[in-house]
């Protein structure tokens, strides 16, 4: 979902936006921006953010604010780890909110679409880094297929809650021309995102911050 300007009550908007501020600077405190410093990781990270945008502009709607199209939070996160995946996400919404215009609705963009998907993706990662076996096939099924499936039922639940909170479409509306083909779509989040972490993990696992060879293949 990419919500527009006329989505958001101008209270919420007051709310919305100092918390993106307070986002952004514990982004500037905590990222470790010495990786960039790495010719590499710096291509690798900006072609990332440039394939993603391509993917985000990809899409089909139904109406105004109600729209869908991939994701790919849960595999920045995997391959980036979740301050570098925050500001990837912040990127790309970015230049697709210059492009569209609506300036007003970066922030809850940003909340729902980033914040959300990329918190719980790598609460997920985190619990099975401590409660399950170090393998290849759970890291990329729980993360990559799980996870991204339940990042993106996440947003959708949330974007559904915001714009029938917000006035901008009744609940019932939502609840059967929305919700549904945002949960469905989470199987190709799943599938797309699982793909290309198995992808990357068989012949670029140096590009993929949350994966160890020595951790989920040797002795295995």
């Amino acid at each position: 979902m990419n919500l527009i300007s006329a989505h958001i009550p101008a209270f919420w908007s007051w709310l919305l936006w100092p918390l993106t501020g307070l986002l952004f600077y514990a982004m500037w405190q905590r990222a470790r921006w010495r990786m960039l410093a790495d010719r590499d990781n710096l291509n690798v990270f900006a072609g990332a953010c440039v394939a993603l945008l391509g993917l985000w502009l990809i899409k089909a709607g139904i109406k105004p604010g109600l729209n869908f199209h991939l994701l790919g939070a849960s595999a920045l996160t995997l391959m980036f780890r979740p301050w570098f995946a925050l500001l990837a996400l912040a990127l790309v919404l970015a230049a697709v909110t210059l492009m569209n215009g609506e300036y007003a609705a970066y922030p809850a963009n940003l909340l729902i679409m980033a914040v959300l998907p990329v918190t719980l993706s790598w609460t997920i990662y985190r619990l099975g880094e401590r409660w399950l076996p170090h393998h290849l096939f759970i890291y990329v099924f729980l993360n990559g297929f799980f996870g991204s499936a339940l990042a993106v039922s996440a947003v959708g639940l949330a974007s559904t809650g915001f714009v029938a909170l917000a006035g901008a479409y009744p609940l019932d509306y939502l609840l059967d021309n929305y919700l549904p083909f945002y949960l469905l779509m989470a199987w190709s989040e799943a599938f797309a995102t699982g793909m290309l972490i198995t992808i990357l993990v068989v012949y670029k696992p140096e590009w993929v911050a949350t994966f160890d060879d020595r951790r989920y293949l040797h002795g295995k």
